[in-house]
């Protein structure tokens, strides 16, 4: 027994000693400090615990305007990617359901949704990965820390959690990877009091009912589809353009499709109040921007999707130093995802000019690790990233928009090839198929080396993942052309392409 003292004596002692020689030789509790628990903090924390560093992430959400929190995972996992697909692939099975009787399955006439039952199993599978992340960073020795963080110099976080208790940690370096989080117009009145966003969206326990979705984004426009799909009344109020920044043919594309799936479009449009009637529904109050008369409507929900904000202001960035974009609020960021402050890095959507995709977000966040410690200096390649837009008909996308080609090459630079396409699948249900559309942008000269590839039509994300491949690997529209497709799908529209724009001629594929 008294030797068990003596050890704990001994032991007391050394910790004491350690904790002194720490501060005295200015090592500090973690080789790595991630602020940020969404899908790139993760990636970065494990890939770097997983070369040998001592890691910790903080990560703390602050409930929604309506008290919707959630837990680890990030809005992927939460309130993006994973609940949306998941959501979608609802509405597509209740068109399923309808193409099912052209197919010979004997339906009833009538087929309603439950949405109680959807958000249930949605929200059930949403809990199952945030333990899953839980574990992963228990199984790598990550440390995970339930807490608000902020700067307090390059190398001192501050964390404090939902009590107030605040905990001083230090780091030799330390990545910023906190996100965004969507917008309210806080100059309309009744937008907060009674709106709601894509945070709240997933984990209502109630259908929205009728509503409107205000905003054109891919957020906007995939909220709307699914809402449309699952039979409920949707409108989207449009201020000027929709999916702004993508290839705004196929975005025509998307939205035709939408209207004639039974989505309303307001174009031209902009909200002034919401007020909430007596009986609990919400009036809405707009204004048409060319003729600027004033129109009135009510409306069960209220869905804003009109931009998303980087989560820096929390942070203490202005006293550090660390440089934002005045206007975004974003961090600005090297090559190396480094700031202008030594030892501080940033990542992912709260970074300036980056693709605000969870995909991009783990790559880079890994490769940021591997740097970090010493075992490699690979940079991320932000060119030619691939994304799908979840719409009722799916637009896939990898590389330049025709625009944009035609901004950076001319217009007698590029060479456009497309195609008009039905889906066999579409042919027996009697579907409508004039917006499945394929889009092969080129250098006009040379190799005719492919710029940009666009495709909307069923499992577009399935399509674009393998040809974003070879947009990395420099493909050119010859390559494409010694490809064998494989019959009968839709992908093998993209290796048969061969009507130029530029030709005139009828795009539209025929026989089989």
């Amino acid at each position: 027994m008294a030797a068990l003292c003596r050890g704990r004596h001994r032991w007391k002692g050394l910790k004491r000693l350690q904790v002194f020689t720490r501060n005295f030789t200015g090592r500090y509790d973690y080789d790595l400090l991630v602020i940020g628990g969404g899908s790139g903090g993760l990636a970065c924390s494990k890939e770097a615990a997983q070369l040998g560093q001592k890691v910790a992430v903080l990560d703390y959400v602050e409930p929604t305007a309506k008290g919707t929190k959630w837990a680890l995972g990030g809005t992927c996992v939460n309130v993006g990617c994973i609940p949306k697909k998941l959501m979608h692939q609802a509405a597509l099975l209740g068109t399923a359901i309808k193409d099912a009787k052209k197919y010979g399955w004997q339906m009833p006439e009538t087929v309603h949704h439950d949405w109680a039952t959807m958000a249930e199993a949605v929200q059930n599978h949403v809990r199952s990965l945030n333990w899953g992340h839980r574990v992963q960073l228990q199984d790598k020795k990550v440390k995970y820390l339930n807490l608000k963080g902020s700067m307090l110099d390059e190398h001192t976080v501050r964390g404090l959690s939902k009590a107030g208790k605040e905990t001083i940690l230090t780091a030799k370096n330390v990545v910023i990877a906190t996100g965004g989080r969507p917008k309210y117009p806080t100059q309309i009145p009744g937008a907060v009091e009674h709106g709601i966003t894509s945070d709240d969206i997933f984990w209502l326990k109630r259908a929205p009912g009728k509503t409107l979705v205000v905003g054109a984004s891919y957020v906007a426009l995939e909220c709307a589809g699914f809402l449309t799909g699952i039979g409920l009344d949707t409108t989207v109020m449009v201020r000027s353009v929709a999916l702004r920044g993508f290839d705004q043919q196929m975005a025509g594309l998307v939205t035709d499709y939408m209207e004639a799936y039974g989505t309303r479009f307001m174009w031209r449009s902009v909200p002034k109040r919401v007020d909430k009637l007596s009986s609990g529904t919400l009036q809405v109050t707009w204004s048409d921007t060319e003729t600027g008369r004033e129109h009135e409507d009510t409306y069960d929900s209220v869905l804003w999707a009109v931009g998303r904000a980087p989560e820096t202001k929390a942070l203490g960035l202005d006293k550090l130093g660390v440089q934002l974009n005045k206007q975004s609020g974003k961090i600005l960021v090297g090559p190396d995802e480094s700031t202008s402050v030594p030892n501080v890095y940033a990542f992912g959507d709260i970074s300036e000019g980056r693709p605000e995709l969870t995909p991009t977000a783990i790559k880079a966040g890994k490769l940021l690790a591997h740097r970090l410690a010493g075992h490699s200096a690979d940079l991320m390649n932000y060119d030619s990233v691939a994304t799908t837009v979840f719409t009722p008909l799916e637009y896939g996308c990898v590389g330049l928009s025709e625009e944009e080609a035609e901004r950076r090459h001319g217009k007698d630079g590029i060479e456009v090839f497309h195609a008009f396409y039905k889906p066999l699948e579409f042919t027996v249900a009697e579907r409508d198929a004039s917006q499945c559309y394929i889009k092969v942008i080129c250098e006009r000269g040379g190799h005719q080396k492919i710029l940009g590839l666009h495709f909307t039509g069923p499992n577009a994300g399935e399509v674009i993942q393998g040809f974003s491949m070879s947009l990395q690997c420099g493909a050119t529209y010859s390559h494409l052309l010694q490809t064998v497709g494989i019959h009968p799908t839709c992908a093998e529209e993209v290796v048969k392409i061969h009507i130029t724009k530029r030709s005139g001629l009828d795009p539209t594929v025929t026989g089989c």
